[in-house]
């Protein structure tokens, strides 16, 4: 008797073949802007499905090192990557993955709407990066905290070509030096020092507790000015270099020894992100440029990284559960079960169907945040400003849990081959854990709505749109229209309530209930929208969406017959 083998078909073209994603560009960017992207994600897609997936399984088999000592003793603290994490980095900078947005073409080409490219090339590049998505995110908020006016020419010139170059010889990431032991989220309590030194430059001494991309050329590291007083407002974002070649401190190291000042303690053993090298790191009179003015209070400098890396947070998610829904299609198709294939099962069509509708709702959700950053950034339109200040938060928050429940599910639709570590399918889950997580947790980003409600007043913005939406689902359906401008009169008392007393226990309680209610909401909205602009998919998809999320209605029967249009 020969031995069964499970085929496995490798799923579709991650561009080809998902028409949201490409509807989506035909709406926000016209037909001659998509026209003018489409070799760009043609090339960076085949190169998924080919040589990148094998680089991620690569870089996932050989997670990276930490070598301390060389063989005579001097300390060298060398992180160790494998070959294809290093692929993944120059594929990074070929595709402008996260150099796109600052290129001087590609703003004429698509003005603001090139964050609306950016964010496809993430959709397609971050599923299968072995999670280089992370440096990638770390070097885009970097550059755009680079860009700010306030920021000296002569470190924006020496640092910001880096981050955006496309030349793999040049291109280089960032960490981000911002976490400790002792404060965690809670920024207040950061105990690392910067002094000034008489030539300009910074030293800095502390202890940083969680660094991602710890083999990043840079870095960029939140420290309390000497005499700056207690509290986080203080606190200044200044830029570390991370190895000896670029530190003006040091006299006859390596070029790629750390530079002086800069020890790496040990590498972080996560439950997931495992190829990727996250580091406790200690300073002492680390060479630091500052950016921006340290005399003045610093964290509002330091959120243009943090709401640039919170939008990619989402573009993870949502490219994560779109393509575990691709290879869950794929296995469905292959798998046969009580005498048929898994994929005509009606009960395993509503689970992909439900899922399709999540993944549909993260996608759009996570394209709206980089549309809306793209507006801010090129237009400097004040509107945008104040809608992705709720947005960023709440985009962030949504797409983190949706990924991690659908992950849940993707493995599940493997049966025991999903708990089995060499078919991969484990490692979908154990990813998407970290995204409700880094970049603040689902109740930090609840407060942090809070705020940008009661501080910001930025509700208004967002219940416009809202009513807009309730305005367009009227003529194609009724009940969506009612169940969404009932969800928006209620969340409308609820933001009013917020005002009214912002501290009370019931409203800082309710936190997360209102800020996922939010969410849900603006996904609906938003794939109204593009279904009143002509997609179908999306007339479909917010139907389920409102049923699901807003109505908390059991949408199986439907998800089972919708499934090829929502995927």
């Amino acid at each position: 008797m020969s031995r069964y083998v499970q085929p496995v078909p490798a799923p579709d073209d991650p561009y080809a073949g998902d028409a949201l994603l490409r509807s989506w560009l035909e709406r926000q960017l016209g037909a001659a802007g998509h026209a003018a992207a489409k070799d760009r994600l043609a090339d960076l897609a085949a190169e998924v499905t080919g040589p990148l997936r094998a680089a991620h399984a690569d870089a996932e088999a050989h997670p990276p090192t930490l070598v301390r000592y060389d063989p005579w003793g001097a300390r060298i603290d060398r992180i160790d990557t494998s070959p294809g994490w290093e692929a993944q980095r120059a594929a990074a900078a070929r595709h402008a993955v996260v150099a796109l947005p600052y290129l001087e073409s590609a703003r004429g080409t698509w003005g603001a709407a090139a964050r609306v490219v950016q964010h496809a090339l993430l959709h397609l590049y971050g599923p299968e990066s072995a999670t280089f998505s992370c440096p990638v995110a770390m070097a885009d908020g970097a550059a755009a905290l680079l860009s700010l006016p306030e920021v000296d020419p002569a470190v924006r010139d020496a640092w910001l070509p880096r981050l955006v170059s496309t030349d793999p010889a040049t291109a280089i990431t960032s960490g981000q030096w911002m976490t400790e032991s002792q404060g965690g989220s809670d920024l207040a309590r950061s105990s690392t020092t910067g002094r000034p030194a008489a030539d300009g430059s910074w030293r800095l001494t502390g202890e940083k507790w969680f660094c991602s991309a710890a083999d990043s050329a840079m870095a960029v590291a939140l420290a309390r000015p000497e005499g700056a007083g207690r509290g986080s407002r203080v606190l200044a974002p200044f830029l570390v270099p991370r190895y000896a070649a670029d530190s003006p401190l040091a006299t006859g190291e390596a070029p790629d020894a750390p530079a002086p000042g800069v020890t790496v303690h040990r590498l972080k053993d996560k439950l997931g992100t495992r190829a990727l090298p996250t580091a406790e790191i200690g300073l002492r009179d680390a060479y630091a440029l500052p950016l921006g003015d340290p005399a003045s209070p610093g964290l509002a400098r330091a959120m243009t990284l943090v709401v640039v890396t919170r939008v990619h947070n989402a573009a993870a998610a949502a490219g994560g559960m779109r393509r575990g829904l691709a290879y869950a299609r794929a296995y469905a198709s292959a798998r046969h079960v009580a005498g048929g294939a898994l994929a005509v099962s009606p009960l395993h069509r509503a689970t992909l169907g439900a899922l399709a509708v999540d993944a549909a709702g993260a996608f759009v959700l996570a394209g709206h945040a980089f549309a809306l950053l793209g507006r801010v950034e090129v237009g400097a339109d004040p509107a945008a400003a104040a809608e992705l200040r709720i947005v960023a938060p709440l985009a962030k928050l949504a797409t983190g849990r949706l990924a991690v429940a659908s992950a849940s599910e993707y493995v599940e639709s493997f049966g025991g081959a999903g708990y089995v570590e060499d078919t991969g399918v484990p490692r979908l889950l154990r990813d998407a854990q970290v995204l409700p997580i880094w970049e603040g947790t689902t109740n930090v980003l609840a407060l942090d709505v809070l705020r940008a409600v009661t501080r910001e007043d930025a509700g208004p913005p967002l219940l416009r749109r809202l009513d807009a939406a309730a305005d367009l689902a009227r003529p194609v359906s009724p009940a969506l229209a009612d169940t969404l401008a009932g969800v928006t009169g209620e969340l409308r008392e609820r933001l009013a309530g917020v005002a009214a007393d912002p501290q009370s226990t019931a409203v800082v309680a309710g936190a997360r209930g209102l800020a996922l209610r939010l969410a849900h909401t603006l996904t609906a909205a938003l794939l109204v929208e593009h279904a009143a602009w002509g997609d179908e998919q999306a007339e479909l998809a917010a139907r389920l969406w409102a049923r699901r999320w807003l109505r908390h209605e059991d949408v199986a029967a439907d998800a089972h017959h919708g499934l090829e249009l929502l995927c």
